[in-house]
């Protein structure tokens, strides 16, 4: 048995883009995680880690409608990598997570989100394997 599960929460490093394909909709942005703690000397130390978040179907157009660059985010999904040739011919590797769900952690009162975006400051958004877009309230 083998388990492919990622759950971050961070800060998008930019806005999202979002993309038309044949397939549908790719919504693809950058997610700043950090890890802080106080060293031998009682310096505050800090490691950011950054991470490619690509999402997919109605969940990508809620995304790129909804988040900008700040807002804080929970992300789950499963960790993906991608090899391709550049145009040296060079090998290139890059990894990504593919978001399943998405919930939006920072408020929108205190954002200039447009009035049509969601209500609650944690909003949830969860994509199926239909590519049917679910709202639930945690609680």
């Amino acid at each position: 048995m083998s388990v492919n599960k990622v759950i971050l929460i961070g800060r998008l490093g930019q806005d999202p883009e979002l993309k038309q394909t044949n397939t549908g909709s790719v919504c693809k942005f950058s997610l700043a995680t950090s890890e802080n703690w106080i060293n031998k000397e009682g310096q505050k130390q800090e490691k950011v880690e950054w991470h490619k978040i690509v999402v997919w179907g109605k969940l990508a157009d809620v995304c790129n409608k909804f988040l900008s660059k700040g807002k804080q985010v929970f992300v789950e999904g499963k960790i993906q990598s991608n090899q391709w040739e550049d145009k040296e011919g060079v090998k290139r590797t890059t990894v990504e997570v593919l978001a399943n769900t998405v919930q939006f952690l920072s408020s929108t009162e205190n954002s200039s989100i447009s009035s049509d975006a969601p209500k609650e400051s944690n909003s949830f958004f969860k994509s199926t394997n239909d590519d049917f877009l679910t709202e639930e309230i945690p609680f």
